[in-house]
């Protein structure tokens, strides 16, 4: 039973590691690994029931009533990161996730993994000779901060510094939408692809935003205004800033974007006339919860009144965020409507849903 127990807590700590590097192993293998995660914790909690029960039913005092603490905080994390788990498949459970849900499950699994170290490491403490105790306290506080600091930095470093996407546009198959072809559209997007000053040798390695497509760097929302052109075949125009650019470095660029929300700044672009369309399809991403502020400025440039505004928003698990409010609030003369929200990592296979909405949205 022993063995058995040392080989569940093995790979309860390798799971949770290979899930939160989803990078590189895609969904469906991240969703299994989630599955049998759970599994195991059940088979762990088995395996020692009798000690678990032992321990919460008796008066403790000491590092054994932290223990405690820390197996209650334990449990009540897995159960949130099981809930958020079945939130945010996409596959083995593919239902509608609720706006920050993958940020909040993100976060689940950073607790979850520093409890489990905490935990491992009180097994330690409780056991260990008076005269050595001082010092596995220290490792363990050392420990439980390293883990902590894995899951909530250096994860998401590495996701975001070491995912390739890559993608042929032959291989994107667009229905054409008939209806959409007899309206008036113009299709305008936002995206970091000629926005940013890269160096010359970039790699397309941030999947949220960036990608390879025919061996020449695009931006995430360009490739969709690509399918929304094929599919409705309208006019499209990218909004570009005519000033400072955003930086190379994705988590920068989030920085400055960031600032320049709470600045209600209005960076200048090349101008973009609507007046021709009766509607216009704008494709941007969420940033803090919002539109980015070129975005803004592109609204602010034009006459709304008449036209609808279709939004496309691409996030990283918000959803529309705030956005298609604070748009209503910069044209309030506009017939505002929300489009679809796609998720970064769906981006590239979007063609049928964008197909699809623009038939049911222009029929």
């Amino acid at each position: 039973m022993k063995k058995v127990n040392i080989i569940v807590d093995a790979f309860i700590f390798i799971a949770i590691l290979a899930q939160m590097l989803y990078v590189f192993e895609g969904n469906l293998v991240h969703e299994i690994l989630g599955m049998l995660f759970f599994a195991f914790i059940v088979v762990h909690i088995f395996v020692k029931r009798k000690v678990i029960l032992g321990m919460l039913k008796k008066k403790t005092t000491g590092w054994v009533t932290v223990s405690k603490v820390v197996i209650i905080l334990l449990v009540l994390s897995i159960l949130a990161l099981m809930v958020t788990s079945i939130v945010v498949s996409r596959i083995l459970f593919p239902f509608p996730g609720f706006p920050g849900s993958v940020e909040l499950h993100t976060l689940l699994a950073t607790i979850t993994l520093a409890l489990s170290v905490a935990h491992a490491c009180l097994y330690f403490i409780i056991r260990a000779p008076k005269e050595k105790k001082k010092k596995c306290v220290i490792i363990s506080v050392i420990l439980t901060i390293i883990g902590f600091s894995i899951g909530y930095f250096g994860v998401p470093y590495v996701n975001r510094h070491f995912k390739k996407v890559t993608v042929e546009l032959e291989s994107i198959k667009v229905e054409k939408c008939q209806s959409a072809k007899e309206n008036k559209i113009l299709t305008v997007y936002f995206t970091r692809n000629g926005n940013t000053d890269f160096e010359e040798d970039v790699d397309a390695v941030s999947g949220a935003s960036l990608m390879l497509t025919d061996g020449e760097l695009m931006g995430s929302n360009e490739l969709l205004a690509y399918m929304v052109k094929e599919a409705a075949d309208c006019d499209t125009r990218a909004i570009t800033l005519t000033g400072e650019k955003y930086p190379s470095s994705y988590g920068d660029t989030v920085s400055v974007g960031g600032s320049e929300i709470r600045n209600n700044a209005r960076p200048l672009i090349d101008k973009i006339d609507i007046s021709d369309y009766d509607s216009v399809i704008l494709i941007y991403p969420v940033w803090w919860g919002t539109i980015p502020m070129p975005v803004a400025t592109f609204l602010e440039d034009n006459d709304w009144n008449g036209k609808t505004l279709n939004l496309i928003a691409t996030h990283g698990g918000t959803g529309f965020g705030s956005s298609a409010d604070d748009i209503r609030e910069l044209v309030p003369a506009a017939t505002v409507v929300e489009g679809l929200s796609i998720y970064c990592d769906d981006i590239p296979k979007a063609s049928e849903e964008i197909s699809l909405w623009l038939e049911n949205t222009y029929r």
